[in-house]
């Protein structure tokens, strides 16, 4: 990947299907060329997302959060408070050939280790699509990709758990993956015997990371 940098947009809570339908306009915005590549962090109220190849199994049978179908990779998972998600709008055609999901995985990996905590990538040969993210070296969840790529600019992201409801991810099967066990930064800094990192403090660092300004 390029390391040309890419556009900041701080966002609040913004539920889950208005944040794509307004990344939707992104998107066309940056096939257009109106705006430059850009990196949106924002949070959700409490929905679980899925994609079309989400067996229904691995869905919740009931419960009071919305469950919404979209059109990225990856499978089933959960957004909420606590959670810092971030969204790449990015001209693939124009930044160069590369690996997206990679930089993004390592970009997180330095946020964290900016923050004093320990992640890493998890590699099989050849890679399991279902181990795509950033893993506590006891793998140990801790944030989840899903990316689209269309026209050549990409969309969706990555959900970071700070310090979610992590209770909320035993209603159904995370990231296609009946064993994982998901973590949050608040958890692994109590592990490590450090003080809990602040939002603003993991926008900052994952956004440096990105080369996001």
């Amino acid at each position: 990947m390029s390391e040309r940098g890419l556009e900041r947009v701080d966002l609040g809570e913004i539920p889950y299907t208005e944040a794509v339908e307004e990344m939707g306009t992104w998107v066309r915005q940056r096939q257009e060329g109106l705006i430059a590549d850009r990196l949106v962090l924002l949070s959700h109220p409490p929905v679980i997302t899925y994609s079309a190849r989400t067996p229904r199994h691995e869905l919740p049978v009931q419960g009071g959060i919305p469950l919404v179908e979209v059109d990225r990779g990856g499978q089933a998972t959960y957004h909420g408070p606590g959670q810092l998600i971030g969204y790449l709008v990015m001209n693939l055609r124009e930044r160069g050939p590369g690996d997206v999901v990679h930089w993004l995985e390592q970009g997180l990996i330095d946020a964290l280790d900016s923050l004093g905590l320990e992640a890493v990538r998890r590699d099989t040969p050849p890679r399991a699509q279902s181990l795509v993210g950033v893993w506590t070296p006891e793998h140990r969840k801790v944030a989840s990709i899903g990316m689209r790529i269309r026209g050549g600019v990409t969309s969706h992201g990555f959900a970071l758990n700070v310090a979610p409801d992590l209770a909320e991810f035993s209603a159904f099967t995370a990231c296609g993956l009946p064993e994982v066990e998901m973590t949050s930064l608040a958890e692994m800094a109590a592990a490590a015997g450090r003080p809990a990192p602040g939002e603003v403090a993991v926008r900052e660092a994952v956004a440096a990371a990105l080369g996001a300004v």
